[in-house]
C-alpha cells in the first residue's frame, strides 16, 4: 500500500472547519446588529483560518508531489510555478 503523500489533509479540513465556524458566527453577528469591531474580529479569525490553510496545503503539495523524491524523479516546474501564485 502505497503512503498517503497529503498528510495534512485532515489538519486542513480542521482548520477549515473552524474557519467555516467563524463564518456562521460572523453571519449571526451581522444579523444581530453587533459592534462592527467585534464583527471585524471574526472575519479576521476566519481569513486567517483560510491563509494558514492554503498555505499548510501548497507546502505540503511542494513538499510531496514536486520534491525530488516524487514519483517522477524530477521536479515540475509549470506546476510548482502554478501552485506557488496562490501564496
Amino acid at each position: 500500500m502505497k503512503d498517503d503523500p497529503h498528510q495534512s489533509h485532515p489538519q486542513i479540513t480542521a482548520r477549515l472547519r473552524r474557519a467555516y465556524g467563524h463564518l456562521g458566527k460572523v453571519i449571526t453577528m451581522l444579523e444581530d446588529q453587533a459592534p462592527c469591531s467585534d464583527i471585524a474580529q471574526q472575519l479576521f479569525a476566519v481569513e486567517k483560518a483560510i491563509i494558514k490553510a492554503k498555505r499548510v496545503l501548497i507546502h505540503d503539495h511542494i513538499d510531496h508531489c514536486l520534491s525530488p523524491d516524487a514519483e517522477s524523479n524530477r521536479p515540475d516546474f509549470e506546476d510548482f510555478k502554478t501552485i506557488t501564485k496562490y501564496l
